[in-house]
């Protein structure tokens, strides 16, 4: 009988790749971004190993958000004082913080581990269509 493949943390070959934003749902987005940066898109897929891959998510204020969610969502914030809990609109994220919208989605859908925190380590998001990652030669990547 043959035992299942378990790669090593040595083993892992990560690619580089690019997902453009723009008009994405955003549950979409994170979905395909999180797999990717677990490694589940892969067959070597092992879980107590950080076997994924590095995403660079371009064009974060032209993601999609359906129903009345813009007016509705609302995300939470608390300093840990006294009367410091802040709330902002889903508008006032896309309009104001972008970057940290994507960035909360995805870190919501990564494990609560030490293996979720090296995973989010490989993610890089950014509001316009410029990136510093040209010289990884990520592979455009499309989310459907």
């Amino acid at each position: 009988m043959k035992n299942s493949y378990m790669q090593k943390k040595e083993e892992v070959v990560r690619n580089w790749y690019v997902i453009d934003a723009t008009g994405v749902s955003l549950g979409r987005l994170a979905t395909k971004v999180s797999n990717v940066l677990q490694g589940k898109h892969k067959p070597t897929y092992t879980p107590h190993v950080d076997c994924g891959d590095c995403v660079v998510v371009i064009n974060a204020e032209k993601v999609n958000l359906t129903g009345n969610k813009l007016n509705d969502k609302i995300y939470y914030n608390h300093s840990g004082y006294t009367g410091g809990l802040r709330e902002r609109t889903a508008r006032e994220m896309i309009e104001q913080y972008p970057v940290e919208m994507v960035e909360r989605a995805v870190k919501g859908m990564l494990p609560k581990t030490r293996l979720g925190r090296q995973m989010y380590k490989k993610l890089f998001v950014y509001a316009g269509s410029e990136h510093p990652h040209a010289a990884q030669k990520p592979e455009v990547m499309e989310v459907k």
